[in-house]
């Protein structure tokens, strides 16, 4: 749950969001995905709601009186995209009805960021959702990090990961996040075992980009080299590897199971332009 929004890249428009990416591909991997977001009354939001309804992902948009999101994407030389997020957009202000209440009360996974909590509404109503939850030890609650042009602070940061189980950042994240915590003289790894422990997190994800990832949990550590694929882009990557671990761990595989099918997922979307491609039937298998 948080941003939907148009992802406006040097090819044209896509679909864009962390929450709507990591639902859809939730949804191909056969469990009931939904996205939950806001758009606005106009052009890109009516877009919006018909192409989420044309892959037929679940959704809970609320309409409200604010433009829908865009963010203006340029690519590096290595395909690593650099956003322009716009302000005081739909998602910034995502309302907590009777419906989403409904819908939290029989959610047993759900994945938020730090950039829809940006703006106090979106972020209420978060904070709202996950106290609807069932409080169940098998719930899945993942804070991903998403630290883009300062929409974030400490005090978001800590809530977040007080609130959630799983945490999932990057490399880059990390180094931010220990140096606003006070502890910017350690390894990447001791980094994580800290934040592991400090907040009681049932599984630590880490990606370092083309250097793999890790996923730590209490007394144990998986790795996973990144497949050397060509690069279309990067977008919606780190979402899809997010999508495939959770869906994965839901259907009851081990950890490593599930660090294996998220790599590959992540590898492959990083090979077509945009957020959103279907998968190859052989990753969801």
């Amino acid at each position: 749950m948080g941003e939907a929004l148009w992802d406006v890249l040097p090819e044209g428009k896509k679909i864009g969001g962390a929450p709507a990416n990591f639902a859809y591909h939730v949804s191909q991997f056969g469990l009931p995905g939904m996205v939950v977001s806001a758009v606005g009354d106009d052009t890109l939001g009516h877009e919006i709601l018909e192409n989420f309804t044309s892959k037929g992902l679940s959704q809970l948009i609320a309409t409200v009186p604010y433009p829908t999101g865009t963010v203006q994407v340029e690519l590096d030389q290595v395909g690593v995209p650099q956003y322009d997020i716009k302000e005081n957009v739909a998602w910034d202000n995502i309302p907590f009805s009777p419906e989403l209440e409904d819908v939290a009360r029989r959610t047993r996974a759900v994945c938020f960021g730090s950039l829809a909590q940006r703006n106090v509404v979106s972020r209420q109503t978060i904070h709202s959702f996950l106290d609807a939850m069932p409080k169940t030890d098998d719930r899945l609650v993942v804070f991903d990090v998403n630290l883009r042009q300062g929409f974030y602070n400490k005090e978001i940061l800590c809530d977040s990961m007080e609130r959630c189980n799983i945490l999932k950042i990057n490399d880059e994240e990390l180094i931010t996040v220990s140096r606003m915590f006070g502890y910017p003289g350690i390894d990447l790894q001791d980094k994580c075992w800290i934040l592991l422990g400090k907040y009681n997190l049932r599984m630590l994800i880490l990606t370092c980009g083309i250097n793999g990832s890790y996923v730590f949990t209490p007394g144990h550590v998986s790795f996973q080299p990144t497949p050397r694929v060509e690069v279309a882009d990067t977008v919606g990557a780190g979402d899809s590897f997010t999508a495939a671990f959770i869906s994965a761990i839901i259907k009851g595989l081990s950890v490593e199971e599930a660090h294996s099918l998220a790599v590959r997922t992540s590898a492959y979307v990083c090979t077509c332009h945009g957020a959103m491609p279907v998968l190859p039937d052989s990753l969801k298998s």
